[in-house]
């Protein structure tokens, strides 16, 4: 006898199609039946030795994250209910260019330094791996949800080039492609970028290029963290699309927003970009978070010549008072590079974490706030932040538009993605809320999308540009990752003021067949399993 149904669900398949009442079966991790309209057509049901009651509940195909920070958070913290709560089932790593694999001894501490403020100093996670395979394979130990990586081209740079300002040698760009391609065959999906990180954001669009070939061969995608998000979005954009198309790869946009003032009311034009780029037979797919306010590292507003050579010379330049001068004038007044060429507003700028207890003070305040109430200029305080938590500061950064929001999640190329830290004391709550919000927010409350189109969204889409054959939708035969919710109550509990606050109304998870959410509680089933390419 199989091991579970579940009864009377209105299912969502995760097509997009209309839904339907139905018993599904669960066996051995995967969906093994599904008999449409069972009570109301007289026919045999389907009996299992446990029996689930989803009257009144919708039953979907587990949520898939597109664009996630934890990375380190699924091995330091096996309930991992900030995600597992959220209904999400599979979490894509190894964003925005930077994470720990691949590594050597040296770039292990720098990364460990340099993204410490999106996944902790890392010293209290065992990271006795080096390459992406090995990752992997310590990830298949067990966690809480399934997990997808890409190999971050940062952190490929630091190993080949390392950290400085300057075109990689041809011997250096080979070692980067054989770094790419190794990744690839060790199960990574494709490669990210952060393109306002270093040492990331030094690489020329010809190097780039070159990377992104190696992963189209792999039948991977590039997800870059593109060179703008302010003055000059919409180039940024357009770059991306051009030098994929002249690559051959499939392009992913991360997060994919028109954010500062500069941009207010300028979704469409992105829109109609990437739409003409789709008719002339471009392979595009972006993510999006339903909330307005970004969420970074304070250091990554520097300028890029600020952050040549790595954590320990940023410190260093920090430290001295004329090069500090320096740095402040083009956040204050030219419009830095790390800050998307927009001059910074300090007080956009809110402390979400810090490193050291002892700076809690700042958190949840703006940088404006903190310096008016210390007497002193934004400028000192960020400043004096940075050198006393060791680049750790995480900020919010208060530059959304709603409209732009509810414009680019309508789009038939979009998919979710939380980009959620999980570090601070105040985090963004869409690393709590942002599958809820979704449901809740924008389905039932404002009706931007169709229940069931926002499932698809949440759903087959990813599914499809990961290249999950078996996953993605309420299929016979495919993963058992499901999720019950209520879509009357279905909603983000997770506020600016409590970020940390669980979802209401998803009483059931399952990863791989296995409840890590049972009763609206987290289970101790450490289900998940590293989600490696599936080859050409």
């Amino acid at each position: 006898m199989e091991e579970l149904v579940i009864r009377d669900a209105d299912v969502v398949d995760g097509s997009g199609d209309h839904s339907y009442r139905a018993d599904v079966v669960v066996d051995g991790g995967r969906i093994v039946s599904i008999v449409k309209e069972a009570a109301d057509a007289g026919c045999q049901r389907p009996k299992a030795r446990r029996e689930l009651d989803a009257e009144g509940l919708v039953l979907a195909p587990g949520f898939i994250d597109m664009h996630a920070h934890s990375d380190l958070a699924l091995l330091r913290d096996p309930d991992h209910s900030a995600k597992a709560a959220q209904g999400v089932t599979l979490e894509v790593l190894g964003q925005d260019g930077l994470s720990y694999a691949p590594v050597d001894d040296r770039t292990l501490g720098e990364v460990r330094r340099a993204i410490a403020g999106w996944n902790g100093p890392g010293d209290d996670v065992d990271v006795d791996w080096r390459s992406v395979g090995e990752y992997l394979d310590r990830l298949d130990r067990g966690i809480a949800v399934n997990a997808a990586y890409l190999i971050p081209q940062g952190t490929v740079r630091a190993l080949a080039v390392g950290w400085e300002d300057r075109e990689a040698t041809p011997e250096e760009l080979d070692r980067m492609r054989q770094l790419v391609a190794e990744g690839m065959e060790q199960g990574a999906v494709g490669m990210s970028s952060g393109l306002t990180y270093t040492p990331g954001m030094y690489a020329p669009d010809a190097e780039l290029t070159e990377l992104c070939r190696v992963v189209a061969s792999y039948g991977g995608y590039y997800c870059p963290h593109h060179r703008s998000y302010g003055a000059g979005a919409l180039e940024a954009y357009a770059e991306m699309v051009a030098l994929t198309r002249e690559a051959g790869c499939p392009l992913h946009l991360a997060h994919a927003t028109m954010n500062f003032g500069v941009n207010k009311g300028r979704a469409p034009e992105l829109l109609a970009l990437l739409d003409e780029a789709l008719d002339a037979g471009a392979d595009i797919t972006l993510d999006t978070y339903p909330y307005t306010p970004g969420c970074t590292t304070l250091v990554a507003l520097l300028p890029s010549w600020a952050s040549e050579g790595g954590p320990e010379e940023i410190l260093r330049r920090l430290a001295d008072e004329a090069t500090a001068e320096r740095i402040r004038h083009d956040l204050e007044v030219t419009g830095s590079d790390g800050c998307h060429g927009v001059p910074v507003e300090w007080e956009t700028i809110e402390i979400s974490g810090v490193g050291d207890p002892a700076l809690d003070e700042y958190v949840g305040r703006t940088v404006l706030e903190s310096a008016r109430a210390r007497g002193e200029s934004p400028w000192t305080v960020a400043r004096e932040l940075l050198l006393k938590d060791r680049l750790a500061p995480t900020i919010l950064q208060h530059v959304g538009h709603e409209e732009n929001v509810r414009a680019i999640m309508r789009h038939r190329v979009h998919t979710g993605g939380s980009d959620g830290i999980l570090q601070g004391a105040k985090p963004h709550p869409r690393a709590y809320g942002t599958f809820p919000r979704y449901l809740g927010h924008y389905v039932r409350e404002l009706g931007v999308l169709s229940l069931e189109e926002c499932v698809a969204h949440l759903t087959s889409r990813p599914a499809a540009r990961l290249r999950l054959p078996d996953r993605g939708l309420v299929r016979e035969g495919y993963k058992a990752d499901l999720v019950l919710f209520d879509p009357r109550t279905v909603d983000a509990g997770s506020t600016f003021a409590e970020p940390r606050t669980l979802p209401t109304g998803i009483p059931y998870v399952l990863v791989n067949g296995r409840f890590v959410i049972e009763d609206g509680r987290r289970t101790d089933v450490l289900a998940g399993r590293a989600v490696r390419r599936t080859p050409r």
